[in-house]
């Protein structure tokens, strides 16, 4: 397909850490264009490349693009259909509100309404079927789907093929957050040195109710959300990339440990849809006594467009009622840029958004 036949699209707070990455994803993507990229008042007139902050170069067909300004009505006339969203929560909100009252669809990694019943909160693998809440959008607006927490989205994926195993009462969860979680520069050396930090403003909120929603059952127009205590601590350590979970599941249904290791081997609901960044397997289960670990995990995921992409789990443990394991995923691909786009590439396969040329 060539890049006038596909689907036009921008990046917002493309000069940011997420925003990078979804450059790195979008650059030669089969189905969207080349992104307009859009970023803050100090960043305009600058090239890609010399604010890029990735480890690996920027992508040869985005290195050289300007960064430019943008308002929703400058992205409407320039005839953009899709943004993905990488503004921070407290700025998305409106902006977002606004792209889609102009019948763009937005693709967003902010918090702003990824707990507004109306709007997806969506984990492809997970729960694809809550696609449904934007088909009652009214016509002529755009469709805005939201992508959870980073540290949420691993451990979602790893629930979803054992929790109608074990039907657990309880699950509790203590995470060990990359840096990067925090955007660049994000925290201070001196602060995180030789440190761990036991506190991340909101998060362990964020994994309690978003870990509910999405793994509920959606009811016509609106989601129950499942009835699960999400019992979370959350910590900063001194890695770059790739949160790690300790998670432990008080089970109230009998099951073995060959049982929950095969629904994470077979766990594959995707596999009927053809997604560019859809991994395969979604879930990789390590039976090394010491993984999943960051710098040698966080990059799991194929094909190539799908790495880091992929969920590791490790460590599995049965001492009834107590089921623990761990689990890593990217952060920034899996948990931030590749998981709005893993989730416009749903919409689009199965038809909530319009293909290039056909109207919102």
């Amino acid at each position: 397909m060539t890049n006038e036949h596909r689907i036009s699209c921008a990046i917002l707070g493309a000069s940011g850490y997420i925003g990078q990455h979804f450059a790195r994803l979008l650059a030669d993507h089969p189905t969207f264009a080349r992104p307009l990229l859009a970023a803050s008042e100090r960043s305009v007139g600058r090239r890609l490349a010399d604010v890029w902050q990735l480890a690996e170069a920027p992508p040869d067909g985005l290195a050289t693009s300007a960064l430019v300004r943008s308002s929703p009505s400058s992205l409407s006339r320039a005839g953009v259909r899709v943004v993905f969203s990488a503004l921070p929560s407290g700025t998305a909100g409106p902006v977002e509100t606004e792209l889609v009252r102009r019948g763009i669809s937005v693709f967003s990694n902010a918090a702003d309404h990824r707990m507004d019943p109306a709007v997806p909160l969506l984990v492809p693998e997970v729960n694809s079927d809550h696609l449904a809440l934007a088909s009652r959008r009214p016509r002529g607006r755009g469709l805005l789907v939201t992508n959870p927490n980073c540290s949420t989205t691993g451990l979602v994926v790893a629930l979803a093929p054992i929790v109608p195993l074990l039907k657990p009462r309880a699950v509790h969860v203590a995470t060990y957050q990359a840096l990067s979680g925090a955007g660049y520069p994000g925290v201070p050396s001196l602060a995180i040195a030789d440190n761990v930090v036991p506190f991340i403003r909101d998060e362990e909120e964020k994994m309690r109710d978003e870990t509910a929603r999405i793994l509920g059952r959606r009811r016509g127009a609106r989601v129950a959300p499942l009835d699960l205590p999400v019992v979370a601590q959350c910590a900063r350590v001194a890695t770059r990339e790739g949160h790690l979970e300790a998670v432990t599941l008080e089970g109230t249904r009998r099951s073995t440990l060959e049982e929950v290791e095969r629904a994470w081997r077979e766990f594959d609901p995707l596999a009927a849809d053809d997604l560019p960044t859809a991994p395969r397997p979604p879930i990789e289960l390590r039976a090394e006594a010491d993984r999943p670990q960051p710098l040698r995990d966080r990059w799991a995921g194929a094909p190539a467009r799908a790495r880091g992409m992929a969920v590791v789990v490790g460590r599995p443990r049965f001492d009834p009622p107590y089921f623990r394991f761990f689990v890593l995923s990217h952060n920034a691909v899996r948990g931030g840029a590749g998981g709005s786009v893993l989730n416009a590439e749903l919409a689009l396969a199965r038809g909530f958004l319009p293909r290039e040329g056909a109207s919102p």
